[in-house]
């Protein structure tokens, strides 16, 4: 049994690497995220309003506990160029303790 809030890894893409720093910052900044990756490249073919589209996307990988899910969503969908954001939340349900133990310190509310 951990001894720390549950661990997320919440996925989202932005249009460009610009868009994409500037979220992963804000929400580090705001201890609502321990780590962003921002990977570049992603390819994503999906249908939007009736339409088949394809878009080059940079793929963020956040870093983030159950507890502090509900403010993270809510600081992307408020900082989101896209009018419905991709935001999907998987648990993490193994790593290594020490790095998951750091996770959930460094989106401490209070801290």
């Amino acid at each position: 049994m951990p001894d720390h809030d549950p661990i997320l890894l919440v996925l989202t893409n932005l249009p460009d690497h610009d868009a994409a720093l500037a979220l992963a910052d804000g929400l580090v900044q705001a201890r609502l995220a321990a780590c962003v990756n921002v990977l570049p490249g992603c390819t994503s073919v999906y249908r939007w309003q009736g339409a088949t589209e394809c878009a080059e996307e940079v793929r963020l990988l956040i870093k983030t506990t159950q507890a502090r899910y509900a403010a993270l969503e809510a600081r992307i969908l408020a900082d989101h160029p896209y009018e419905l954001p991709e935001i999907v939340a998987v648990p993490v349900t193994q790593g290594l303790p020490g790095y998951l133990q750091w996770v959930a310190g460094e989106t401490e509310a209070d801290s």
